[in-house]
């Protein structure tokens, strides 16, 4: 398993951290299963980390995911559309298979900043931008909501879910 809260960038993984705005921004947060072991502000009131496995334990409450970026995107991804309850943070390759399933087709809001972000170090200091756009991903309509008010520069799409493609089985085959 890779690292839990790495973000992919360049030749190596390094640890990105959400921006505290962002959080401040989005509310009070039950859990964090994506956690840094050792972070300067916290995320929300559980965290799990590599450590723990976030991916195979049991999710209660609001949850707030920076999941690792690359290939893992999908498994984290998949667990919050079917738990249903929480945001996510990922870049906006809105082209993607993933993005397609877990999104598209399975999200009940998708929120896109406007420009690109500035994750932070664990140290707690801003780094560069990220390499992609990025956007936060809404599952359950209370955090939809959440989204459609916060006060973060960009730009609120609210998505209609179908009951059909909430089904995900064969999801991995598709397109």
């Amino acid at each position: 398993m890779g690292k839990a809260w790495s973000h992919e960038r360049g030749e190596g993984k390094e640890e990105w951290l959400t921006p505290p705005l962002i959080i401040k921004s989005l509310g009070s947060f039950d859990l964090d299963p994506c956690s840094p072991v050792n972070r300067p502000w916290d995320t929300a009131a559980k965290h799990y980390t590599v450590e723990d496995d976030g991916l195979c334990q049991k999710w209660e409450g609001r949850v707030w995911m920076n999941p690792p970026y690359g290939r893992e995107t999908n498994k984290w991804l998949k667990k919050l559309a079917e738990y249903g309850n929480g945001i996510a943070l990922i870049f906006a390759r809105t082209d993607t298979r993933m993005f397609h399933n877990y999104v598209w087709n399975a999200a009940d809001a998708i929120f896109f900043f406007k420009g690109r972000l500035k994750f932070y170090t664990v140290d707690g200091q801003e780094a560069g931008t990220a390499g992609a756009a990025s956007c936060l991903v809404a599952y359950g309509k209370d955090n939809a909501r959440i989204l459609e008010m916060c006060d973060i520069a960009g730009q609120f799409v609210p998505l209609i879910v179908e009951a059909e493609s909430m089904t995900f089985a064969g999801m991995n085959s598709a397109l």
